[in-house]
């Protein structure tokens, strides 16, 4: 879709969407192993984002009771920490803490705060509610609401953590935006029926060409601008 979707609310993904998820990993990383080169500290990135979906799937898929956001990132610092030869407790529990620690993009604040003065925005996201509270405020994302997978005892795109969002708006799923920069959380709210908008981000997971998106920019500014025409 070419033209602005005729919607009510605005729901937000936030990690990876509006903060810089790897990013904040690898500085944690860096402080963990100052000597760790780009290559050295990306595998270590990937070990800890690869045991959060594994274990995400795990809890999706009902083989593992629900766990937040944080207690997966602890596993996921313990891991990395062990793979760097690393045991010192508190170094991994500050290790831990980089996912709550995590730099918003260039367009974030200002192109969130221009959709908020039209729209309801509302941030949904698979991070805990203790975490969400540390995202939003070390990033600047002020939100008129954030909701946490957490409330749902699942994780994105399961149907239900999307209904958080319906539930909350208390609208029909197709007036509310669900705007990431991954296209399976977008499938995941067309499931519901709600409408979609595509932000291209450096970590995000583009669109196949199957997908088919209401909207699509290449940043959150643009899409600030294509909702305000």
């Amino acid at each position: 879709m070419t033209s602005q979707p005729d919607v009510d609310v605005i729901v937000f993904d936030i990690l990876g969407t509006m903060v810089d998820e790897p990013g904040g990993i690898a500085r944690g990383i860096r402080r963990l192993l100052p000597g760790a080169g780009d290559a050295r500290t990306g595998e270590l990135v990937e070990l800890w984002q690869r045991h959060v979906d594994e274990q995400q799937r795990e809890i999706l898929a009902g083989r593992r009771p629900y766990a937040g956001s944080t207690e997966l990132d602890a596993e996921a610092a313990a891991r990395v920490a062990a793979e760097a030869g690393v045991g010192d407790a508190e170094a991994v529990r500050a290790l831990a803490a980089c996912g709550r620690r995590l730099e918003p993009w260039p367009d974030s604040v200002r192109a969130l705060d221009r959709i908020a003065a039209r729209f309801p925005v509302v941030g949904l996201s698979n991070a805990d509610r203790p975490a969400l509270t540390r995202i939003s405020a070390h990033a600047g994302l002020r939100w008129h609401q954030v909701l946490s997978a957490e409330d749902a005892r699942r994780y994105k795109p399961h149907p239900d953590v999307y209904r958080l969002a319906l539930g909350s708006a208390g609208r029909p799923p197709d007036r509310l935006l669900m705007v990431a920069a991954h296209a399976w959380d977008l499938r995941g709210a067309q499931a519901v029926g709600m409408r979609t908008a595509y932000v291209a981000r450096p970590v995000g997971d583009p669109p196949r060409r199957t997908d088919a998106f209401d909207l699509a920019a290449a940043s959150l500014d643009e899409l600030a601008d294509r909702l305000a025409a």
